[in-house]
């Protein structure tokens, strides 16, 4: 039997269709039951599979030549709908052609068009955007979320530490991942009274498939010390840039570094297999690919400047998703949390709220 077929956006990424096809492609070696339908110009589609056969004997097109624009509003962009590559490989979910897309489009056009489309599973208020990094252990951490909500009440927190735990199991395989609060500290008394109130349930909720402990602060999140980081899109996205940057900054110091004078290109040589492990490991392209938890569909984003290899690996995750039914694993995860747990406290969205130091 056949697995489902995935959407591509081949439309969205800056690296345009020619890279998103050969990712998909290259993708498709791991996962060669799943179609695909590729979603943009034909004809620049048509010319980007001459060089993929086999992806070509696998995968539909539906010609459109319309795009969501990188600096789009998202109201416009839903106003679009069916009009753009991103809007029809969304509807393919929505419609049951397709069990999923992936798009290295609008991150917030993806994020409006998908909800509006799918709508959230039962059991969730809100979407989370996910995405993996890199660690010093042997298995990426998954952190969310990252930019789609900046206020969250302990609610909202509490699913999004269901959400991320059932991701994490498709990605390491592990039964109780480690999920942890990203708070200023460890200590139970820091934090805002969500963050605290969304603690103390999880720490009280029995039958959870997670083993969860409290908070971990930002300095902790690449240690390898858990595999889940749970908090608001507004302080996700500043963390994530923040590590994202932090990459970037070592990588170019090293590349100065080692250029500076002969005697430092000599050492660069003796050190190469070593700047060779670190650049593959910090290259953005091997994590690509997150994913909006919570919706009645799976919809991957990829980094809109990922190279063939890390749209392929936004494909990886997708196909994963699909192969170990994501959205049945969290519907069971929730219903074990029970209502109860869920229900507000009464404490608001935490807007405006001090953090205790």
């Amino acid at each position: 039997m056949s697995l489902p077929r995935i959407a591509i956006d081949a439309m969205g990424g800056d690296e345009g269709v020619r890279v998103m096809v050969h990712g998909a492609a290259e993708a498709r070696r791991d996962h060669d039951k799943f179609r695909f339908l590729l979603v943009g110009d034909e004809a620049r589609i048509k010319s980007a599979l001459d060089e993929h056969p086999g992806m070509a004997a696998a995968s539909e097109i539906l010609h459109c030549d319309e795009v969501v624009e990188g600096d789009e509003k998202p109201s416009r962009a839903i106003r679009r709908a069916k009009t753009t590559s991103m809007g029809l490989a969304i509807n393919s979910v929505k419609e049951g052609v397709c069990s999923a897309a992936v798009s290295g489009g609008n991150t917030g056009a993806l994020m409006a068009m998908s909800k509006l489309a799918l709508r959230t599973m039962p059991g969730i208020d809100r979407p989370a955007l996910a995405g993996l990094m890199p660690t010093l252990g042997e298995n990426d951490v998954v952190m969310l979320d990252l930019g789609a909500n900046t206020d969250c009440d302990a609610r909202n927190l509490i699913q999004f530490a269901i959400m991320g735990a059932a991701y994490s199991r498709i990605v390491t395989g592990k039964a109780e991942p480690r999920v942890r609060l990203l708070n200023i500290g460890t200590e139970s008394i820091k934090g805002t009274d969500n963050l605290r109130d969304a603690s103390q349930r999880l720490r009280d909720a029995t039958g959870l498939a997670m083993e969860f402990d409290g908070f971990i602060e930002a300095d902790k999140i690449n240690r390898g010390e858990v595999d889940v980081v749970v908090t608001d899109g507004f302080s996700g996205n500043i963390a994530l840039k923040a590590i994202e940057g932090s990459a970037r900054f070592v990588t170019d110091l090293l590349k100065t570094a080692f250029t500076s004078s002969l005697r430092s290109k000599i050492g660069f040589l003796v050190s190469r297999p070593a700047t060779e492990l670190l650049r593959h490991h910090l290259d953005p392209n091997n994590h690509n690919g997150g994913v909006f938890l919570g919706l009645n569909g799976v919809i991957v984003k990829s980094h809109g400047s990922a190279n063939a290899k890390g749209v392929a690996n936004a494909v990886h995750v997708t196909a994963r998703l699909l192969e170990d039914d994501i959205t049945t694993r969290i519907a069971a995860d929730l219903a074990e949390m029970g209502e109860d747990a869920l229900r507000e406290t009464g404490n608001g969205n935490g807007a405006g709220e001090e953090p205790k130091v």
